[in-house]
């Protein structure tokens, strides 16, 4: 398609001047992949620390407890641009990874695991509560019901337990992904060529200062607003199916 001769005509400085896209459309596509690599990967790692962390919160040791909500207030409280430039420039500055690596042909792993991990410790401490919530939310009598079997405490909350929560936080972890999927965005502050940085290149390198930045906001709203509303509805089902 001629982008260029549709949009051609267009100011430079207007929200709809889409004339880059037959020379950056691809760039763009490649952006959207490291986006939703970043998000998806980023909260997956978050999982098993998070699960960790409120068993921790949960336990009666006070030095435990401790350190798990120590965790959660450190990582709630400060910005995620804070932690990203700290695991950067501190932590993988002293473990190098070499330039060359490169995930798929276009992801450099210099960047991308830095990414990951900051989006991880990040996560992890939202998810912990989300575990938490969803472990409280099982009833009472389920564990007393397994300890009267024999079962010792581990056991109970290994093979009652969890699997409840599992099924109450599903849909809280899917919102996750799609919160991770807009944070990453904060990635384009270190060079990473996620769906943000790309649209600052494209403004950069076509001085077509609006409109990059209109279509990184259409596709935000094209992974996210579907997505959220396709977890409603799997929230919705999962609620009729615990009425019956």
């Amino acid at each position: 398609m001629d982008w260029e001769g549709i949009f051609g005509n267009l100011s430079p400085a207007s929200f709809f001047n889409f004339s880059f896209l037959g020379e950056y459309g691809k760039y763009l596509l490649q952006a959207i992949g490291y986006t939703l690599l970043l998000a998806v990967v980023s909260v997956l790692l978050a999982i098993l620390p998070a699960l960790l962390l409120a068993i921790m919160r949960l336990s009666k040791n006070k030095l435990v407890k401790g350190i798990s909500g120590a965790y959660i207030a450190l990582f709630r409280s400060t910005p995620l641009l804070v932690q990203l430039s700290i695991i950067y420039f501190g932590l993988f500055g002293a473990v190098r990874i070499p330039n060359n690596w490169q995930l798929f042909g276009f992801i450099p792993m210099s960047r991308f695991i830095p990414g990951v991990v900051a989006l991880a410790l990040n996560s992890s401490a939202y998810v912990a509560e989300i575990f938490r919530g969803g472990i409280l939310a099982v009833d009472i009598g389920q564990t007393e019901a397994a300890r009267s079997l024999g079962l010792p405490a581990w056991a109970s909350m290994k093979l009652v337990v969890l699997p409840q929560a599992i099924k109450n936080v599903l849909p809280a972890l899917a919102n996750e992904i799609v919160t991770m999927v807009k944070e990453s965005s904060i990635c384009s502050t270190l060079g990473m060529a996620e769906l943000m940085f790309a649209a600052k290149t494209v403004a950069g390198a076509t001085y077509i200062t609006l409109a990059p930045y209109t279509v990184a906001a259409l596709i935000y709203f094209c992974i996210n607003y579907p997505a959220s509303k396709a977890i409603e509805a799997v929230e919705r089902r999962m609620r009729r199916g615990d009425k019956r």
